[in-house]
Parts: C-alpha cells; structure tokens; sequence
C-alpha cells in the first residue's frame, strides 16, 4: 500500500513565518530558527524511500514557483480557510494509500516516528501525535478515512486542539497515539525546547 508524507510548511520569508515566536523573540531570530527547522524536517524526511514527501506550502503559488527551500520535493499550494480545512484538504489531494501530514517545526521528529505512524495506520483509522502543549504535530489517515469529515470544532493554537479533534471523529473510529514531542510557536515553547536539549 502507497505511503504519502505531506509537510506541512511556509516559504520562509521576513514576517511570513512564526508570528507568535516572532512577538516574543523578533522577526529575524524567528525567521533564522524556521529555515534551520524547516531544512531539518526536510533532510530527515524529505528523501526517506520508505514513503513518498510532498510539501503542502503557503503562501499560494508556491506550487507554480517552487525555490530553493523545497530542496527539489513535490509542492502542492495549501487551499484557503482555517487550519483544518487546510490540513484536510492536503490529505485529500494524495493519491490512494495511507497518508501522514507533520508540521515543519517540530525539532524532535526522526523518520522513524513517521514510520512507526503509518504501521499504526496497519490496524487503526487515525493517527495522532500528540504535543506537549495540548495539540498535536502529526495526524495520519488510513484509506477508509480519506473521505470523513475531520477538524470540524477545533480550538486551534489551545490546550484542547487534540482532544477537539478526536472527540470530532467519526463514532467508532479507532485511534492510534505515537510519540509526543513538541513544536515550537512561541517564546515558551523555545524555552522549554532549550531547557530538555541543546539550542537548534
């Protein structure tokens, strides 16, 4: 069965990137740690035989005018609208297969968390990577799941952004949780990433 990684990910341009991070840390240091996370995410995943990577970028036409940052992987232009229709609507545009969607600042991922995801997808309908601050860094889908609605009432950027989800799946559906790391969107989240390993 096909394997399909999609990156969730910003050109990284002054202003564009970390917003949250940018008002506690300024924009260059925010901009300067996102091309580092963003180039690690890639290296690590981003070439892995074991599935197929395609960048799902922001801002629009991306995809038309890939640079150098996409280091030569597939891009689709993420669609309009809130966070999940977006993610929803990346993870539909893969062809048949199980699908994996991570976000490009989570400084921890290795290959073998996306792995270790797409065998729990082997006898589970949803996977989750759950986060430390409540939300989660990746969310896979097994093919019976490709056409569900998802992320229907989500308190995104909260506490609750994991539990809202799962709690908007469909009845019945089987869960699956892999390992819990963290992203970094602010000050507070580039503090307690320091604080358990050294600076990226």
């Amino acid at each position: 069965m096909k394997r399909h990684l999609v990156v969730f990910a910003r050109r990284p341009a002054w202003g564009q990137v970390k917003t949250r991070l940018a008002a506690d840390i300024g924009r260059g240091p925010a901009l300067a740690l996102y091309k580092r996370l963003l180039a690690r995410t890639l290296r690590r995943l981003g070439r892995d035989r074991r599935w197929t990577t395609v960048i799902a970028a922001a801002p629009a036409g991306q995809a038309r005018r890939p640079g150098r940052w996409t280091r030569g992987l597939a891009v689709i232009d993420q669609e309009q609208g809130d966070l999940g229709h977006r993610m929803a609507a990346a993870m539909a545009a893969m062809p048949s297969g199980k699908v994996v969607l991570v976000g490009s600042d989570i400084p921890e991922v290795r290959g073998g968390h996306i792995a270790a995801a797409f065998r729990a997808l082997d006898d589970h309908d949803v996977v989750f990577g759950p986060a430390r601050d409540g939300g989660f860094w990746l969310v896979g889908l097994a093919p019976a799941m490709r056409d569900a609605p998802l992320f229907g009432a989500v308190r995104w950027s909260s506490a609750h952004a994991l539990a809202d989800a799962v709690a908007g799946l469909p009845p019945g559906c089987r869960v699956a949780r892999v390992a819990l790391l963290s992203d970094i969107d602010d000050g507070a989240g580039l503090a307690r990433w320091r604080m358990r390993r050294k600076p990226v």
